[in-house]
């Protein structure tokens, strides 16, 4: 993109500021490898939010592992920072961040590729020093400028400002991508990636003219051929969602953007019950993995994005990421936009 995004290829080496964005807790080994492989930069999610912190670290690392296997290319890695009552990490976080640091100085492979560390929920401000002695380039996903501020301050290199269209987790404070990116961009001097609402080279270059200087994108990749790991229902099922279609349903940490269920129906009934909130989080976890893995899109709970609602087609990503390049490239260079 010539100087535009050089910042963050440099950071990632990635070859396009383009990034698959953690897709909650599912996994996205293989899609994660297709991204880079494509030149973007791919993101291996965890596996859960409520496992035992061992099986939750040794299922990591597989999927680290796996991604490893599948292509040379660098990637990311995120972790969901929860925190216990008394403000500290909790511990399948911190296991998290541990399994990731301990894999980078046991495998050379690990180290040169798994070059990106992306932090969401909370900040891991007491962790900071491990992040940066491990030599991972730190990202961290926000929903406010006052958070954005807050992390670049603490060390973070760079921010990904997401917003309230996007799916999955989103923000008890609705604050959307256009408002949102250009604040931020404004307010740090590190590099900002923007997400919520992209799915093309358009939105791409709106991004970069608001400040941006990479896009983050996930309800696009779901509807590809480099996601191995989903049923293709879920696919299918960005592919019809229409606008106004998606709902906000309680999560783990915040509210859930997705598509009405008999799941989501399941766990308000399940809430208004009074069971115990580890019980409900459980559920959740076991929920959103149900549709997934085995397409129960009813049974489940379907997070999804807004911009499912512009989402025709699926893409092959080894074209679509330097098509997207290219389309940005051209529209900002001069393209069809006058004044």
């Amino acid at each position: 993109m010539g100087s535009l995004g050089q910042r963050v290829t440099s950071l990632t080496g990635a070859r396009y500021p383009v990034m698959q964005d953690a897709l909650g807790t599912y996994k996205t080994a293989k899609l994660a490898a297709a991204v880079s492989e494509a030149g973007g930069l791919g993101t291996v999610s965890i596996p859960g939010t409520t496992v035992d912190p061992d099986h939750g670290a040794a299922v990591l690392r597989e999927h680290i592992e796996e991604t490893l296997r599948l292509t040379s290319a660098p990637f990311a890695v995120n972790i969901a920072v929860l925190k216990t009552e008394d403000g500290k990490v909790a511990p399948l976080s911190e296991r998290y961040l541990q399994t990731i640091v301990e894999l980078r100085e046991d495998d050379e492979r690990a180290r040169e590729q798994l070059r990106v560390l992306t932090t969401s929920a909370l900040f891991p401000a007491e962790h900071r020093d491990l992040i940066e002695g491990s030599g991972l380039v730190h990202f961290h996903k926000v929903g406010s400028t006052g958070a954005a501020v807050r992390a670049a301050e603490r060390g973070a290199d760079g921010i990904i400002a997401v917003g309230y269209e996007m799916g999955g987790h989103t923000h008890n404070r609705p604050v959307h991508t256009f408002v949102l990116v250009r604040n931020v961009s404004e307010a740090v001097d590190v590099p900002v990636i923007a997400g919520g609402g992209i799915r093309d080279g358009r939105g791409m270059a709106a991004a970069f003219c608001l400040g941006a200087e990479a896009v983050a994108m996930g309800t696009r990749f779901i509807a590809s051929d480099g996601n191995g790991d989903w049923d293709p229902a879920y696919g299918d099922a960005v592919i019809g969602m229409r606008e106004g279609e998606d709902i906000t349903f309680p999560g783990v940490f915040g509210p859930v953007r997705g598509i009405r269920s008999k799941g989501v129906e399941k766990l308000r009934q399940l809430m208004d019950s009074g069971a115990d909130t580890a019980v409900i989080n459980a559920w959740k976890d076991q929920h959103f993995q149900l549709a997934q893995r085995e397409g129960k899109l009813e049974e489940g709970l379907v997070p999804m994005g807004q911009v499912a609602s512009g989402i025709a087609a699926p893409v092959r990503i080894g074209e679509f990421i330097p098509a997207m390049a290219d389309e940005a490239r051209a529209l900002l260079a001069d393209g069809d936009i006058t004044l």
